[in-house]
């Protein structure tokens, strides 16, 4: 009778067992779809935002704070080509896509670099910027144009951009964000490479630069100062008596025979 007792509880014991592991496996496989479920809600979310971002366009509070638009998304109204502004609607730069495009690639189109109409002096500017694979490209600061300057860097400081697969990466003076062949990167960042979108930053005030680079401030110089005249002394542009010497002046950006494509890119004064 103890035995076949013995025999029941031990039957009674493994069933328990048994349907403990049952319930336990039907919990853990409905936390793993949950999980699954959430992960996918997540990255719907995230999906539908990247897609519903609206570019080139500012909100309220910029407004209020005194950002303008640099580019419509639209037109090129406010640029024209470098000392051809006739040739603008025949040069390589064009929308597309709701970007700021350059066609480089496309000899047919007259080749030069697009400037600003308006001259700028205390500002912030913010865009955003990619380059095509092993691209090489620039943003120009304090351009003077005339036709005695026959492009726009014999006077302007440059605001390097760079897609990371391109030699000049392992050169200190030439690395994305730096001031090209001026100084290196105060600190090191790295551009994000081909298709993705990079932010830049560039502030200047009473002839003080900063330059950023997705956060990182990549440069920082003095244009009115004794140490940026050493600098420059010491540089490729040691022979070119009229670069870097005004604190103001036109913004262009360069077509370097790489495709650039540009956005959401504002400024206000200081």
């Amino acid at each position: 009778m103890k035995i076949y007792y013995f025999e029941n509880q031990m039957k009674s014991t493994t069933m328990f067992k048994k349907i403990l592991l049952l319930v336990f496996s039907i919990a853990l496989i409905s936390a793993c779809n949950y999980k699954k479920h959430e992960e996918n809600q997540t990255w719907r979310t995230k999906k539908s935002a990247i897609e519903n971002q609206v570019h080139n366009q500012l909100l309220d509070v910029e407004k209020e704070q005194g950002w303008a638009l640099l580019f419509d998304g639209k037109t090129l109204d406010g640029w024209h080509l470098y000392n051809k502004p006739d040739s603008t609607a025949f040069s390589a730069w064009e929308v597309k896509d709701g970007t700021l495009y350059c066609n480089a690639t496309d000899e047919s189109k007259v080749f030069g670099d697009l400037v600003t109409d308006q001259v700028y002096e205390n500002y912030e500017m913010v865009f955003e910027w990619q380059m095509a694979l092993r691209g090489n490209g620039g943003v120009f600061i304090n351009v003077q144009e005339s036709p005695e300057f026959d492009a726009t860097y014999r006077t302007g400081p440059e605001y390097q951009l760079l897609e990371p697969a391109h030699m000049d990466t392992k050169t200190p003076k030439k690395q994305a964000g730096s001031l090209w062949g001026v100084s290196p990167q105060t600190n090191p960042e790295t551009p994000k490479p081909v298709g993705q979108w990079n932010t830049s930053k560039i502030v200047q005030r009473e002839g003080k630069i900063e330059f950023y680079l997705n956060g990182t401030m990549t440069a920082q110089e003095d244009i009115t100062s004794s140490e940026w005249r050493q600098k420059l002394s010491q540089s490729n542009f040691k022979d070119n008596p009229d670069f870097g010497r005004v604190p103001k002046g036109k913004i262009a950006l360069q077509n370097w025979y790489f495709e650039a494509w540009f956005r959401n890119m504002k400024i206000r004064e200081l």
